[in-house]
């Protein structure tokens, strides 16, 4: 090895040493990027310019002016005719106060229980009759 390739080969070892030594450089943020909605589409940018394109500015803005301003009540759905007004219905009388609702059991709790009762006479029968059919194999078979 000459004296040049050796001076090199040492040169750049110094300049390792001076890398792996100096301190870190500071964080320095990115730019802002502005948010992109369209980013994660699935259709290619050209595509949705070309549909805002072949809809006027002037008919999005009447579609969101009339969804803005429209009932979001029952009668959207066409219970209350336009043409009729609800008039005097107050549910609490008037005072703001609705009428209190009971706690306890549903007034349909009583065709639950029917069932269930039902059911239950229908165990109670198949019980006794598969003791009374157990008894009379034991009878049978001698044992008191």
């Amino acid at each position: 090895m000459t004296a040049k390739e050796e001076l090199a080969k040492l040169k750049r070892e110094v300049e390792e040493l001076k890398a792996k030594l100096a301190p870190p450089k500071p964080f320095v943020p990115e730019p802002y990027q502005q948010y992109d909605p369209t980013a994660g589409m699935c259709m290619p940018r050209s595509v949705m310019e070309e549909m805002a394109r072949a809809v006027p500015d002037r008919v999005v803005h009447d579609i969101a002016m009339r969804d803005g301003r429209a009932p979001t009540g029952p009668s959207s759905q066409g219970a209350i005719p336009s043409s009729q007004q609800v008039s005097n219905v107050h549910p609490g009388g008037g005072t703001g106060w609705a009428r209190e609702t009971p706690l306890g059991p549903s007034v349909h709790q009583r065709y639950v229980d029917a069932q269930l009762d039902a059911q239950d006479a229908k165990d109670r029968a198949e019980l006794v009759e598969r003791d009374a059919r157990l008894k009379a194999m034991e009878k049978l078979a001698g044992k008191p």
